[in-house]
């Protein structure tokens, strides 16, 4: 028989294993390791800790020896075992990625898990995995457009600025319209939320008519300023603009972030802006809507107060729209812009570079 390894303990081990040994706090496995240590300091062999602690000799070994080579690291945590043998090799994941980069099913836009599968003869779960740890997402997509506009650079550093350092003493309104918003009565009424079941809706609808919300939120406290009007021409947005005047009091510049759009552009509206100086527009480049804040809000708006709605006609649809928005001001949140003008543009590039590979 094998001789058992001596151990020796400083007195700030004892206390410490006497500790653990007692068990406050700790595992039962741990304070049993560390009985089997501290009666290995005390002298005793193997075979007479397990008849003393009621284990096999093989077990205090075990842990007498991990003491001696690791110290209180080999006893506190158990040794890493190797675990199942990989069935499927990195070569065979490695083609499972190509093909979910390179290639597309037959017929199809792209690849699910059952298709892959069917493919390579591995299992749905294996393919799940496989793709999660490359990150891939093949049942995903995103919209995203590149803008075109030749002066991108300049009017997204304009707008950023305006969201990231606004200028002081003047207003920030970022301002768009939501048109043709439908009424849409359900053909029955829904059921009720109740445990167990979501509340429910019916597929069809009526179209009772539609409305076009024009809107501007202050960047700087997340308040609305709103209007419903029945069209979606340069004569509404002209009245919006009365009103953006009426609601921002005294001579406090006022600067607007709309897109490009016709109506905001139209001849009638420059001559307006002429006669009132203290508006400055600042549009965003074509094809990028997103730099527009009041998206964010229109939104909420549509999750929270049109989309589950059910409206006899388009006076009940603007009611909910003004009561959402009344609600919303009573305690604005604003929206915070976080991405630098360097940020988007480094974005861009990426995005151009991979899309002139293609």
């Amino acid at each position: 028989m094998r001789r058992a390894i001596a151990i020796s303990l400083d007195e700030s081990a004892r206390r410490h294993l006497e500790r653990l040994k007692r068990g406050r706090r700790v595992s039962v496995r741990l304070a049993e390791r560390a009985a089997i240590v501290l009666h290995a300091a005390d002298g005793l062999d193997n075979e007479e800790i397990g008849a003393v602690m009621g284990i096999s000799r093989q077990k205090a070994g075990r842990w007498r020896q991990r003491y001696a080579e690791r110290g209180l690291a080999g006893i506190e945590k158990d040794a890493p075992r190797p675990g199942r043998r990989r069935r499927i090799d990195d070569k065979q994941r490695a083609a499972v990625v190509r093909k979910t980069l390179r290639e597309k099913p037959e017929g199809q836009t792209h690849w699910s898990r059952s298709t892959m599968a069917a493919v390579t003869g591995m299992s749905e779960s294996t393919i799940g995995r496989i793709w999660r740890e490359h990150g891939l997402k093949p049942h995903h997509v995103e919209n995203f457009k590149l803008s075109n506009d030749p002066e991108f650079v300049e009017k997204l550093e304009d707008i950023v600025g305006l969201y990231l350092s606004p200028p002081e003493h003047a207003v920030v309104l970022s301002c768009d319209e939501k048109s043709q918003i439908q009424a849409l009565d359900r053909t029955q009424p829904g059921l009720p939320l109740k445990r167990g079941r979501c509340g429910t809706m019916t597929h069809d609808y009526k179209r009772n008519g539609t409305t076009s919300l024009f809107a501007a939120m202050n960047v700087l406290d997340g308040t609305i300023i709103s209007q419903c009007q029945p069209r979606h021409r340069h004569q509404e947005w002209l009245k919006f603009l009365k009103l953006i005047k009426t609601q921002v009091p005294g001579d406090m510049p006022i600067h607007l972030i709309c897109d490009n759009y016709g109506t905001h552009k139209h001849p009638k509206v420059q001559a307006w802006a002429k006669r009132n100086p203290r508006f400055h527009f600042h549009f965003t480049p074509t094809s990028a809507s997103w730099l527009n804040m009041v998206e964010r809000f229109f939104r909420d708006l549509s999750d929270k107060a049109i989309k589950r709605g059910s409206f006899y006609n388009v006076n009940d649809l603007i009611g909910a729209i003004t009561e959402y928005i009344n609600q919303h001001n009573q305690n604005p949140k604003p929206f915070i812009w976080t991405a630098s003008a360097k940020d988007i543009l480094a974005k861009v590039r990426r995005a151009r570079a991979a899309m002139n590979k293609l």
